[in-house]
């Protein structure tokens, strides 16, 4: 798997704002915006990553996937104050 296509699986399931996906063709670390994070806890941010990738993960083509889930709004906000 490629970075571009696991980029292309999450933005097909999830309204992506701003969308990273870096790695090395088994680890990977992806930064994910997206208004259908308004109102979610971070686990069920990442449990809609994670429904993006379907068969993928449990076939373990993806074998690792860190991430960050944002609304647009918090991530306008650490835009505007970088830590």
């Amino acid at each position: 798997m490629t970075a571009q296509e696991l980029q292309t699986l999450i933005a097909a399931h999830l309204d992506c704002l701003h969308l990273e996906v870096n790695g090395d063709g088994r680890h990977w670390y992806a930064v994910v915006v997206s208004p259908a994070f308004e109102g979610k806890r971070l686990i069920a941010r990442h449990q809609m990553v994670y429904a993006a990738m379907g068969e993928r993960i449990r076939r373990d083509e993806v074998h690792a996937l860190s991430m960050q889930t944002h609304t647009p709004a918090e991530w306008s906000a650490r835009q505007a104050n970088p830590a």
